[in-house]
């Protein structure tokens, strides 16, 4: 979650208000640069909004910080999926990053699949385990940014492209319900196959019937 600042502001000469915004910024760095404005005394009130356009209280912005480094946060999934046309099975991967407890995390796992029938719906199905997997992290109310390589669905997902398509459509149904349920933000990107190299061998090796789940400590991603 992001935070910008909207601040009354009352120069040191004259008498007149001010109206001052910021950018969105991380929220211990809002805070940082709330309590150096409040130093000068000239902010007559400092009003705190996320990006779901919500107003906070200071004290519960540091109540909310102090939670998360008990829950994971900074949530970075990639997933991918793959079809082999003549098996008739499917491949899926997800790679999840999070923080907790200031220290960094990934989630490795995928699945193989033989009840699809399309590299799309393995997209779908990849991107269905992965929220699957927010779930069981415990991870809810927060914005996530998941990353992948596959135009239809990111941009059918973002709602930036029309969805014909029957099955694509029940999947998507299920995710946003999903997405709805844990009540999170969702942010996605699209990115090349070389940028989703991880999520792309995970499910070449569900393909290969090579299974993987773990979870392991990483360097801050």
């Amino acid at each position: 979650m992001k935070i910008r600042l909207e601040i009354l502001y009352k120069p040191k000469q004259g008498t007149n208000q001010y109206e001052l915004s910021t950018d969105f910024l991380p929220i211990q760095e809002a805070l940082l640069l709330s309590e150096d404005i409040e130093k000068t005394g000239r902010a007559t009130k400092i009003n705190y909004i996320d990006e779901t356009d919500t107003t906070w209280l200071k004290k519960h912005l540091q109540k909310y910080i102090k939670s998360l480094k008990e829950e994971p946060h900074n949530i970075l999934v990639y997933f991918d999926g793959g079809y082999n046309e003549e098996k008739r099975m499917a491949g899926v991967g997800v790679a999840i990053y999070y923080e907790q407890n200031n220290k960094y995390y990934r989630l490795r796992k995928n699945q193989s699949l033989d009840q699809l029938s399309s590299n799309n719906e393995a997209e779908f199905a990849a991107l269905w385990l992965a929220i699957n997997e927010l779930e069981g992290l415990g991870i809810h109310h927060l914005p996530i940014t998941i990353k992948g390589d596959s135009l239809v669905v990111i941009n059918q997902a973002k709602g930036e492209w029309p969805c014909y398509e029957e099955e694509h459509t029940r999947w998507l149904d299920r995710i946003d319900e999903k997405i709805s349920a844990l009540g999170l933000t969702v942010s996605y990107e699209s990115i090349n196959r070389a940028e989703n190299k991880e999520a792309d061998s995970l499910a070449s090796q569900a393909l290969s019937e090579t299974i993987i789940d773990a979870t392991s400590e990483v360097k801050k991603y």
